[in-house]
Formats: structure tokens, C-alpha cells, sequence
């Protein structure tokens, strides 16, 4: 896709390397040759092993699990290229770590996420390239430019081809806060929408309280941007089933951040089929239960990393 792939670098920490390699296959480029370790006390040693001066330098690394090693690697990869006369350098970071920290909800909280914002901008980045933030507005807190793509185009295209009749389906949000993404997934779907009220008791628990909509009768899609511990996805499934009437329940999220109970509890619910995006990689012990479906996102960010090296538009992939 680069004729003059000279001038463009792309390359991976560890975090997710598969999915940086279907970066580089589908532009037609080799990944960039560099060795990412980590000394006996945990520190990390980052060699670039070839040229960056004046190459247009991507650097694709989600934030996931472990998040602060994988934070560390971005940094000083980040900071090795800038020192080495890197042309431009984008950080393309499909999962963004601490994205849920974007705000004071009692007093005395941090805003972790513009801390890790500044970081990022301080250690010499000139762009970042995400997907889904956790809240849109974290965009404000780079003074560098940020394109949040979106994941629902992918996951329109699976449940289209799918499903035959759209009309007798219908879109949940499993939280009040998901109203919105969920909202623009069901108007692209075609779908009615529906969201499960919870109360929130303490940090991943929550209470069930009512639905908001129709969904007696009718397979239903839970639509949010994230899983973690899948407590509300799980307990919003069986609301929908048990109290609601639904038929069948799939849901999909774009970041599986898939920590603690949550196989165990996706097992146990009433899903069907859980898809996620691969912004994170998804551990085998979750893909084998056949509940899980991952879907490639890599294509989509060939295309991003192509239209930012080109100075294009990016309104086309939103």
C-alpha cells in the first residue's frame, strides 16, 4: 500500500505483536527490526536496530495487561526514537490503559488519565491513534493530535451478515453511561434500543434495578466498549433474559480487558456469543469455551497509519 516505504517505520513493543504484524502485512511492510527486554530488577531496555532518522515512525502498543510495563515500553521506545532524529512519531495504542480514570468522582481522585496523557506528550510523541476511548473527551487532555476510531463498523458488518432480520432484534446498553454508543450502534444496525438501569454499590459490583425498553421476545446484542470483569455485561444478559423476555442475548465490546472471574462468570451466563475486537490479545482459555469470537481490527488500522502517513482524511473510517 506505501510505495516509499523508506520513510515509514512500524514498530511493536510487547504487548501485541500479532497484531502489529497484520498492521505491517496489510501496508506491505516489514515491522521494524527492535529488541524490547527487561533487566532482572524490571526494568525496561529498549534497541532500536535500524535507521528511524527522518522516517515517519509508528509504534503500536496497547496499554493492557500488565499495564504499566506496557506503558513503560511505549515511553522509552518513544523516547529512543525521538533521539534518534525520528521524522514523526505516532503512537498506535488500540487499547488506551487508564482511560476509565478521566475524572474526579469523589474528592481526592486522581485524573489518571491526562497524567498518562501528558506522559506520552512529554516523552515526544506527535500523534496518537486509538480506538473506542473509554470517554471521548480524553481526546482534550493531548495537546497533540488524537484519532479515536471507531470499532462499531466492524461489529455492524458481523451482526448484518449474521443475522437475516435486523427488525426482530434489538440493541442494549448494559449501563446508562454505554447509552450513547450503544444508541449510534442500534441507528446503524436498524435495531430498537433498549438499557438496563444498575446501581453501582462498589467498584466492579452492581444491582440490576430495571430495563428501559422493549426486548420480550427478541434476540438482543449488549453493545459497550469495554469487558473487564464482565460483572455489569453478565448481570445486564440475564436482566434482559430473565426479567425482559429476551430470546437470546449475544453481546460484544470492542477491548476484552477480560481480568479476574470474568471467564467463569461469561461461562455461566446467558450469552451466546461474546465478540471482541483484538485492540487486546484474548487469552485461549477464553476463545476455547466457544463463547468468545475475535474479530480483526488490524486492516482498519493499516488504513489509519496509511492515511495519517498520506496527511488524508480520516472522516471515511468513522
Amino acid at each position: 500500500m506505501i510505495a516509499h516505504g523508506k520513510d515509514v517505520k512500524v514498530f511493536s513493543a510487547n504487548a501485541n505483536p500479532e497484531f502489529a504484524e497484520g498492521v505491517c502485512k496489510t501496508l506491505g511492510l516489514p515491522m521494524g527490526d527492535c529488541s524490547v527486554k527487561t533487566f532482572a530488577d524490571g526494568e525496561v531496555s529498549v534497541t532500536i536496530n535500524e535507521t528511524v532518522r527522518g522516517s515517519d515512525v509508528f509504534i503500536v502498543q496497547s496499554t493492557c495487561k500488565p499495564v504499566n510495563n506496557n506503558l513503560m515500553e511505549l515511553l522509552i521506545m518513544v523516547d529512543a526514537c525521538k533521539r534518534a532524529s525520528a521524522g514523526r512519531i505516532t503512537a498506535v495504542m488500540p487499547y488506551f490503559g487508564y482511560a476509565r480514570q478521566d475524572r474526579k468522582a469523589k474528592g481526592r481522585d486522581p485524573i489518571s488519565a491526562k497524567l498518562v496523557a501528558n506522559m506520552i506528550t512529554a516523552a515526544g510523541t506527535d500523534r496518537v491513534l486509538t480506538m473506542d476511548l473509554h470517554a471521548a473527551q480524553i481526546q482534550g487532555f493531548f495537546d497533540i493530535p488524537v484519532d479515536n476510531l471507531l470499532g462499531n463498523p466492524v461489529f455492524v458488518k458481523y451482526y448484518l451478515n449474521k443475522f437475516d432480520n435486523p427488525e426482530e432484534m434489538c440493541v442494549v446498553s448494559p449501563d446508562v453511561g454505554s447509552v450513547a454508543r450503544a444508541r449510534a450502534f442500534a441507528n446503524k444496525m436498524g435495531m430498537g434500543l433498549a438499557i438496563v438501569d444498575k446501581r453501582r454499590e462498589k467498584a466492579n459490583q452492581c444491582e440490576v434495578m430495571n430495563i428501559i425498553g422493549d426486548v420480550k421476545g427478541k434476540k438482543c446484542i449488549l453493545f459497550d466498549d469495554m469487558v473487564d470483569t464482565a460483572g455489569s455485561l453478565c448481570n445486564a444478559a440475564k436482566a434482559i433474559s430473565e426479567i425482559g423476555g429476551a430470546t437470546e442475548v449475544y453481546a460484544c465490546a470492542t477491548h476484552g480487558v477480560l481480568s479476574g472471574p470474568a471467564l467463569e462468570r461469561i461461562v455461566d451466563s446467558p450469552i451466546k456469543e461474546l465478540a471482541l475486537l483484538n485492540t487486546i490479545p484474548v487469552s485461549k482459555d477464553f476463545t476455547d469455551t466457544g463463547r468468545v469470537k475475535v474479530l480483526d481490527v488490524s486492516d482498519m488500522f493499516a488504513e489509519a497509519i496509511q492515511r495519517t502517513y498520506n496527511e488524508s482524511s480520516m472522516s471515511v473510517l468513522f
